[in-house]
């Protein structure tokens, strides 16, 4: 595994090395000795093509996350909402695939979203902070003022990620994370 630093701060890509032989393969997503984070909740979703899922955070109980995909391929990005950051309200984006053994670390402070390009995409979290449902909240995928092309204009999205705030409600109510 080797950790690459990124134009915002805390924001981590970490590349794995995947082992193939005829029976499949082997990947190493996770070493405490060379990402030295305190993991404490982990889950997993499995998205079809097309779906686009966030930008999702947590107003409280903030939680940073270590993404990887363990099949398929998506469209990770991020954006910085963290109290007096250089990079606050800045994009970030990267493709995540099972072949290419990129996982990102999200520090807390983030909003996160993904779309899946392929017919069945795994995304496997690991997590520094229980779910807070309560507390979650997020940011309009479409919102004019983050300028950000989707692969796809005909995405699957649920209701409650239609009906989240723009960046300008977001600042009004929360102002930072």
């Amino acid at each position: 595994m080797i950790i690459k630093k990124t134009s915002i701060k805390g924001l981590l890509i970490i590349k794995q090395k995947n082992n193939f032989d005829n029976r499949g393969n082997l990947r190493e997503t996770f070493n405490k000795k060379i990402l030295n984070k305190n993991f404490i909740f982990e889950y997993c979703t499995t998205s079809k093509k097309n779906v686009l899922r966030g930008f999702h955070f947590q107003s409280k109980f903030k939680q940073s996350k270590y993404v990887n995909v363990v099949k398929g391929k998506i469209l990770d990005v991020v954006i910085d909402l963290r109290k007096n950051s250089k990079t606050f309200g800045k994009l970030f984006k990267i493709v995540l695939s099972k072949k290419n053994a990129i996982g990102l670390f999200i520090p807390a402070g983030f909003a996160h979203a993904y779309y899946s390009f392929e017919k069945e995409n795994i995304i496997y979290y690991k997590l520094d902070n229980y779910y807070a449902p309560k507390f979650e909240n997020g940011i309009l995928y479409n919102d004019k003022d983050l300028k950000i092309k989707w692969p796809n204009k005909n995405m699957l999205i649920s209701k409650k990620d239609k009906n989240l705030l723009t960046l300008y409600e977001f600042k009004k109510r929360f102002k930072s994370l």
